[in-house]
């Protein structure tokens, strides 16, 4: 069973809420994530941008070196979720 609940995920959220800087971010990411979880996430965002700007899949995977299976997710998320298409433009 988790012990992880709805409180200490919006604790994470209100956290990355308070930052007021590209400085605060990375830092905070830097003690947070590792650095291949910061590109991994780096890559879904810049995937995301290509594919609004209309790049097919095969264009994406090939500037962005993404899978395609995460760039399937990202896709799904680009077409019907609200994240990318609200903070990406």
């Amino acid at each position: 069973m988790s012990k992880i609940d709805d409180a200490m995920i919006n604790e994470l959220y209100k956290v990355i809420v308070s930052l007021e800087s590209v400085e605060d971010c990375k830092l905070l990411f830097e003690d947070l994530c590792t650095h291949k979880e910061v590109e991994n996430m780096a890559q879904r965002i810049c995937a995301a941008a290509l594919l609004k700007k209309g790049e097919t899949y095969n264009q994406v995977m090939q500037k962005t070196g993404i899978a395609s299976a995460t760039l399937a997710r990202v896709s799904s998320c680009v077409k019907y979720g609200k994240g990318y298409d609200k903070f990406i433009k």
